[in-house]
């Protein structure tokens, strides 16, 4: 029974097949549904909201002729494509969930790398060569490194080439203020009779004349000049045009006609038209720079691309994991108040405890299950290395609370987040699994560390207070925040450059919530709401930089992918285990209390996001 229960529709089937090595464009609805519902199961794999799973199938169909309806829940999507013609529907189930950013954005480089090649604009990146290099070199094991040498050689022709164009500019410039001069002489001659002024005359009309020839012959020489660097500008680098800032007009975030940055899951965009002219009236026109790249890439070659992307490695071993996991607790439990045997338990409780889950779910075991088991194992190491140290110093062991912060690696900050992002844009059905899914992870967790302080008679009354210079404190709290946002982002399978960009901007807002509740009394709900808002306004600014070239065309990140890992370390994961031990105790009322005060706080994180998004983003301050 296993070989017939697939989770998707097999590629053997014999319509697929069939037009397997046709164009894209030219293949029947079959193979083009293949392709775009596949891409629809490999971003809700990666663990994103239902809403950027649709938006990322429509854009893959867009450059088929394809529309697509889909109805997107926690692991499985129903998609009805059609072509005009022909009509058909997919179902996709997956077997569980997870979180990938990396996945998240070579998908989002994939639908720029497809569309382009259709014939096409390119929706994501003003330069197309950097989803070029990323897409053809997936089985390059120094993947990000060439896409970054793509770009600096493209930036550098760019550079020359508009060098050039100024030089060229400037000479013209000169030889126009020559031909000035010479004429200002020819007017300043000093003629004594009228035959010799009409000989004078003559003479320097003549040579006037000859000068202006000379000089604007130079000048036609040096406006062809400027024309061959243009078309140099313009050319291909590596077989794929080099589009650069300098040629092109790309509308940015919040302007009409704006490729909509799909990052946390907006609309299908379209490069400015004054850029990449595009032709509706049956097939595309791809405009200067463009028509080289539509080659007809078949569908064979399009799936063999998805196959790298779901075959490949998690970036980091499982040991790296575990040390990053160890460094955001560690970091976790600082922000709550911890001191450094707090911070030294959680360090290698967390650790173990992560270390085991990626062996657990590396085979397949049941996510709850593996869950479960790394909560107890981190929660036991944790008060293990407590009562170690309370041997040499008796005062270790008044740092019971400590394990709390061993177990918050396995928050599921990605499906709280989403969950209500997806509520935002009225997909209440996988906004509500998602969230149940959220909760349903807290509980297993906050059960077994209740029982683990069960068993080992522990009784956490929470943190010790530090009593450190409020400079102090603020510089070591942007260091833990930081830290703690680099280790979350690592666990969530992001690149390096994904994740310190993260860090930074987790560092800024975490900070920022913590010193306003400290000094100006603000209601944790409230901070975790303007910490959230921060967040995603900054991941905005960051994503258009990009657009408008102040940073590099390869740091163009998915804003989901910078925003969510920022504000993980705001979830109150100890609020959450508080509400668990009191209800363990039968105390309701303790129990209430905890349990409310974590909700208020977990639901203001994606309000915040929402905010930040709909003042930014016409796709989500408006209802179409």
């Amino acid at each position: 029974m296993r070989e017939y229960h697939t989770h998707s529709i097999p590629l053997d089937m014999e319509d697929i097949e069939r037009d397997y090595d046709e164009p894209i464009v030219d293949a029947c609805i079959a193979a083009k549904t293949s392709l775009i519902v596949r891409v629809g199961m490999l971003e809700l794999g990666a663990g994103t909201g239902s809403f950027r799973v649709r938006e990322m199938m429509n854009r893959i169909a867009y450059p088929m002729g394809v529309h697509v309806r889909a109805d997107v829940n926690l692991t499985g999507i129903e998609a009805a494509c059609t072509d005009g013609v022909s009509r058909i529907t997919e179902v996709v189930d997956l077997p569980t969930t997870g979180v990938n950013t990396e996945r998240i954005w070579l998908l989002e480089h994939f639908a720029d790398w497809l569309s382009v090649n259709c014939g096409q604009p390119s929706t994501y990146h003003v330069m197309p060569v950097v989803s070029k290099e990323l897409v053809d070199n997936l089985d390059d094991p120094d993947l990000y490194r060439a896409a970054r040498r793509a770009v600096k050689e493209v930036l550098a022709r760019d550079g020359e080439a508009a060098a050039s164009m100024r030089e060229a500019a400037r000479q013209v410039a000169r030889n126009r203020d020559a031909i000035e001069e010479k004429r200002m002489e020819a007017s300043q001659v000093d003629t004594r009779t009228a035959v010799g002024l009409a000989a004078v005359g003559s003479h320097t009309e003549d040579r006037v004349r000859a000068g202006q020839a000379d000089q604007f012959g130079q000048a036609d020489q040096l406006g062809q000049a400027d024309h061959a660097n243009q078309t140099a500008t313009q050319g291909f680098v590596g077989g794929l045009p080099a589009v650069s800032a300098l040629d092109q007009k790309v509308p940015f975030e919040g302007e009409a006609g704006s490729p909509r940055d799909d990052m946390d899951g907006s609309g299908q965009g379209r490069a400015s038209r004054s850029a990449l002219s595009t032709s509706h009236e049956g097939a595309a026109n791809p405009g200067p720079g463009l028509a080289g790249l539509n080659r007809g890439v078949t569908v064979r070659e399009a799936h063999e691309r998805l196959n790298l992307i779901e075959q490949r490695r998690p970036l980091y071993s499982p040991l790296f994991s575990a040390l990053a996991s160890a460094v955001a607790c560690a970091a976790f439990v600082f922000l709550l108040g911890g001191g450094l045997y707090d911070m030294a338990g959680a360090f290698v409780g967390a650790g173990i405890g992560q270390w085991c889950r990626r062996m657990l779910l590396g085979r397949r075991i049941n996510q709850f299950f593996a869950t479960g088991v790394s909560v107890i194992v981190a929660a036991l190491a944790c008060v293990a290395t407590i009562r170690l140290a309370g041997l040499a110093d008796p005062e270790a062991l008044r740092h019971d609370t400590a394990y709390i912060g061993a177990i918050l690696f396995v928050i599921p900050g990605f499906p709280l987040v989403t969950g209500g992002l997806d509520i935002a844009k009225l997909d209440f059905p996988s906004g509500i699994q998602r969230i149940t899914y959220a909760f349903s992870i807290i509980l297993v967790a906050t059960l077994g560390g209740w029982a683990v302080a069960r068993l080992v008679m522990l009784n956490p009354q929470g943190f010790a207070p530090l009593d450190l210079n409020p400079w102090l404190q603020a510089g070591f709290r942007m260091v833990a925040a930081f830290c703690g946002v680099w280790g979350f982002s690592v666990l969530f399978n992001s690149p390096q450059r994904m994740a310190l960009v993260a860090a930074v901007i987790g560092a800024i807002t975490d900070t920022m919530r913590l010193e306003m509740q400290d000094f100006m009394g603000v209601p944790p709900e409230m901070g975790a709401f303007l910490g959230a808002f921060m967040a995603g306004l900054l991941a905005t600014v960051w994503r258009s930089s990009v657009r408008h070239g102040f940073l590099a065309p390869d740091l163009g990140f998915p804003r989901i992918s910078l925003t969510v890992p920022s504000i993980v370390i705001m979830v109150p994961g100890l609020y959450m285990y508080r509400a668990m031990f009191y209800l363990g105790q039968f105390n309701t009322l303790n129990a209430l209390d905890w349990a409310f005060r974590a909700f208020m706080v977990i639901i203001c994180l994606p309000i915040g996001l929402v905010t930040a998004r709909v003042l930014t983003d016409r796709a989500w301050r408006y209802d179409v």
